[in-house]
């Protein structure tokens, strides 16, 4: 063989050497390497964990293609010493280019939370957490810190008026103290101007109405009869009655699972207990819906000062000006509950 043939084979050999590279460099960056059968996919990268344990997860949840590939680039790219937490979306049909500039990034995609129909400050702290890094225990902690809670506005008794149950959108990495001062800030943008001037209409502060409404809510499972039962209570806080509601003396005792209040329970002595004492409870004994709020903010304009279920169990109350009247209504109330067999 001589020289010139020498060199056409070199130049020969390493096109094919180049060509065969740079073809797979194309398509170790540039190929699709995300399973188009699995679809978009969500997924979580928790704090401290480590490339490792990125790729054991997208190996086990079936998400990348071809791990060594993901993973050549991912070193190319430096993103194995630069893991930033949260949630990420992965598409389908993305290229390893594209997922590990997105991973390396820190652009999440945005997760919700989500709470209502919620009693105590444990309850909340484990749903307001469920979908985001944060855990409940140092949410509840929070809602415990007298510190942080008097510098909102609140106290510990009170806090839980300061929620609004909604769905709110926030990233997965957000802190127990970012999720406190992110509801913080709700709560200023839900008490407008005019929710501020109806409270104050009927002689409430914001807290005071949410203490209200909670109570309200716990009464009657229909929406459109709150603001005639939130009547009802304005109308005994102005002549200084007694409350009286059932639903704040079974958050006094704190068994749930009361569905008859009998003069027993009556004599637990607690601020909840609306028997023994004048005014409104010193906190909420639920979180209330925006709907019971605004029905205490509405509430209607009428003379009733009593009402209580009514005995067909259709979830309505029959109400009453006068306690002749209302014991009347009581009394058929209490007989239909022992002809269904329900004492306690």
């Amino acid at each position: 063989m001589n020289k010139n043939n020498f060199l056409i084979g070199l130049v020969i050999v390493s096109s094919i050497l180049i060509t065969s590279f740079a073809f797979y460099f194309y398509q170790v960056f540039f190929t699709e390497n995300i399973l188009v059968d699995k679809g978009d996919q969500l997924i979580v990268i928790d704090e401290n964990m480590t490339f490792k344990d990125l790729q054991d997860k997208v190996y086990d949840e079936g998400i990348v293609n071809d791990m060594l590939s993901f993973s050549f680039v991912a070193k190319v790219l430096d993103y194995q010493e630069n893991i930033k937490p949260g949630l990420y979306l992965l598409e389908k049909d993305m290229t390893n280019l594209q997922a590990i500039r997105l991973l390396r990034s820190g652009r999440q995609t945005p997760t919700e939370i989500t709470f209502n129909n919620v009693r105590l400050k444990s309850e909340l702290a484990g749903k307001i957490t469920d979908d985001v890094s944060a855990d409940s225990l140092s949410f509840l902690n929070l809602l415990n810190n007298d510190s942080i809670i008097n510098n909102a506005g609140f106290t510990v008794d009170n806090i839980m008026t300061m929620f609004i149950p909604n769905t709110y959108e926030v990233y997965y990495t957000i802190s127990a103290q970012g999720i406190f001062d992110r509801m913080h800030s709700e709560y200023e943008k839900f008490w407008t101007a005019e929710r501020k001037a109806k409270a104050k209409a009927i002689g409430l502060t914001p807290i005071e109405v949410s203490i209200l409404a909670s109570i309200v809510q716990a009464e009657s499972i229909k929406s459109d009869e709150r603001p005639k039962i939130a009547g009802v209570y304005l109308n005994r806080l102005e002549r200084n009655m007694a409350l009286q509601a059932d639903p704040a003396l079974v958050f006094a005792i704190g068994d749930f699972t009361i569905k008859r209040v009998l003069n027993v329970h009556k004599e637990v002595d607690s601020p909840y207990n609306l028997y023994r004492f004048t005014g409104l409870p010193p906190g909420p004994i639920n979180l209330p819906e925006i709907n019971s709020i605004d029905a205490v903010l509405n509430a209607q304009n009428h003379k009733y000062l009593y009402f209580c279920a009514k005995s067909d169990f259709s979830g309505y109350h029959a109400f009453a000006t006068n306690l002749v009247e209302h014991n009347k209504n009581a009394r058929e109330y209490q007989r239909a509950l022992n002809q269904a067999n329900i004492y306690k």
